[in-house]
């Protein structure tokens, strides 16, 4: 068997990409809004339910241009149970990151916990849409408009999946996803910041480019910005997107099939929800057989990840460890499977064996 991680980057045909480039190779022109990021803003709309979108340089950097956008300059509500950079982000914009514990089920924010965490501090909820699946948006939002919060959905997993009939990504005051290569859908680098009004949307456009219009200088802004070579990866594939996001469900169907009744929690999709199947987590009955699963795999040169270890109230330049049981304890037992575009039945089959003996 070939050696199997736990994805692989989907690449169109490299005629389809270069066709693109030969285009802005005619103009001349590789970044600065070029005509690509103009073409790819537009046909992102419909994925994020909104007009208001805009292509960054990466999906960390959107983040961080959503909080300075909202103004946001105090604690921040955010979930332990996700990538580093949701955390980071709120860091680096000298902000305070509050953890509040996770759904066992969903592996999202729990909002029954968010009231207590309150302070008069508090600015905004930065919550993450956790493997594609949905936050319970109803309740957030109830919350922040209660407590006339903010709410900044980090959607780095959901490009692709709807809930209740809307895009994922139209939720919230300001959206992010991220279109890393790792992503279902990817521009190499990139990223994304959806909102619903015009002057967030300027902010953001500001913000992405400096602060300035030609001479005209209004805002602190930095370099957020993406290339024309990076918006033509991101053209070619949305041409693609049906196909794949076809194939994901198949597999992940394929997988949940074989792991049915095995012992391990498997993802569970709410009612109303169109998911685009990104990953496939298990999470294993202890950490010790989470180990043994890995040490097997690794010996067949199969790659599976620990989406998301360690809880992010355990980094070791915070003091938080302990504060969230829940995503400490799902963080320890938690493994993403490979899955990607060109994985076989067959593949897939074998590594769902290997989870189920360890599953006892």
């Amino acid at each position: 068997m070939a050696q199997v991680l736990v994805t692989r980057t989907y690449l169109p045909e490299l005629a389809e990409y270069t066709a693109l480039l030969e285009g802005i190779w005619q103009r001349g022109q590789v970044t600065n809004n070029g005509a690509l990021v103009q073409e790819l803003e537009g046909s992102l709309a419909p994925y994020h339910g909104t007009e208001q979108v805009l292509f960054a340089g990466n999906g960390t950097i959107a983040l961080q241009l959503a909080l300075r956008a909202l103004d946001i300059t105090g604690e921040v509500i955010t979930t332990p149970y996700s990538y580093v950079a949701s955390t980071t982000t709120i860091l680096w914009e000298h902000c305070t990151p509050v953890h509040v514990d996770i759904d066992p089920v969903s592996f999202c924010l729990d909002p029954a916990r968010i009231e207590a965490a309150i302070t008069p501090r508090t600015q905004a909820i930065l919550a993450t849409h956790v493997y594609g699946l949905p936050c319970d948006v109803d309740a957030i939002a109830d919350i922040a408009q209660r407590h006339g919060l903010k709410v900044i959905y980090d959607g780095a997993h959901a490009f692709g999946t709807t809930f209740r009939g809307r895009p994922l990504l139209s939720y919230g005051d300001i959206s992010t996803c991220s279109f890393h290569a790792t992503k279902i859908f990817h521009t190499v680098e990139g990223g994304s910041m959806a909102c619903h009004d015009e002057e967030t949307h300027r902010k953001l456009r500001l913000l992405r480019a400096f602060g300035h219009i030609k001479d005209d200088h209004f805002l602190a802004g930095i370099n957020g910005k993406n290339s024309e070579l990076h918006a033509a990866m991101g053209v070619v594939m949305l041409r693609h997107m049906p196909a794949i996001l076809e194939r994901r469900k198949a597999q992940w169907a394929r997988y949940a099939e074989v792991l049915d009744g095995s012992g391990v929690q498997l993802a569970r999709v709410p009612a109303g929800t169109d998911f685009n199947h990104a990953y496939f987590p298990v999470i294993m009955p202890t950490e010790a057989a989470l180990h043994a699963l890995l040490a097997e795999l690794a010996k067949e040169d199969i790659h599976p990840r620990r989406y998301f270890f360690p809880s992010l109230t355990e980094l070791p330049y915070l003091s938080a460890a302990g504060t969230c049981p829940v995503a400490e304890d799902i963080a320890r037992r938690a493994l993403c499977l490979p899955l990607y575009h060109v994985l076989e039945n067959g593949t897939i089959d074998h590594i769902a064996a290997r989870v189920r003996a360890h599953a006892r």
